[in-house]
């Protein structure tokens, strides 16, 4: 190794940098919604044998966009996601989630989520999710390098070990009446809401 190999340069590292914060588009439930979901998740955890911790209430959400992982949120990504929500105009509409089920692939950590029939029940979500899309992918910015064209509309209940086959549940709805984007603090478990944008019909 000659000298040069060994130079540290002041503001470079050759380690990844640690990820921090996460941005995305989403849709909470309303307060009442997001109460019954959390009784439901108490009597479903029981009745599969779960024993990772329950969301608290306040976190439970439907993810459109995950934007990314960041070590300090890129301020351009904010700028696009801004733009591209004020473009956006679309009436409420209503989501229906009747299934519980598991997301596997991770030993020791597996999503258990609400999923519902995104032909029925999901199916305005899906076209709503569609139209963010589009506007995402207009505003530039390097946003539109960003929105994924699959998408699994599902709300996390916990995460546990176990895997649990999808099973039909009493059916919850309710009807959104806003999309937020969020600022996510990794390993806090705490949700920031950057702008929130009202549906109109």
């Amino acid at each position: 190794m000659t000298d040069a190999d060994q130079l540290v340069f002041p503001g470079f590292s050759s380690e990844p940098e640690q990820k921090t914060e996460r941005l995305f588009f989403g849709l909470y439930p309303d307060p009442d919604t997001a109460l019954l979901i959390a009784k439901r998740t108490q009597s479903l955890r029981d009745e599969c044998g779960l024993t990772g911790e329950p969301l608290a209430p306040a976190r439970l959400h439907v993810t459109l966009h995950h934007i990314g992982d960041f070590a300090g949120l890129p301020q351009h990504l904010i700028v696009g996601a801004v733009e591209a929500a004020d473009s956006l105009r679309a009436a409420p509409f209503d989501v229906v989630f009747d299934r519980a089920m598991s997301f596997g692939g991770q030993p020791g950590n597996n999503p258990f989520v609400l999923r519902g029939a995104e032909d029925g029940g999901l199916s305005a979500l899906m076209t709503f999710r569609g139209t963010l899309s589009l506007a995402m992918a207009k505003t530039g910015r390097l946003l539109g390098e960003r929105v994924a064209s699959s998408f699994t509309p599902h709300v996390t209940l916990l995460y546990d070990g176990r895997v649990v086959t999808e099973r039909l549940v009493e059916p919850i709805r309710w009807t959104v009446r806003e999309f937020v984007l969020v600022r996510s603090l990794l390993g806090k478990t705490r949700h920031i809401v950057i702008g929130r944008w009202p549906l109109r019909g």
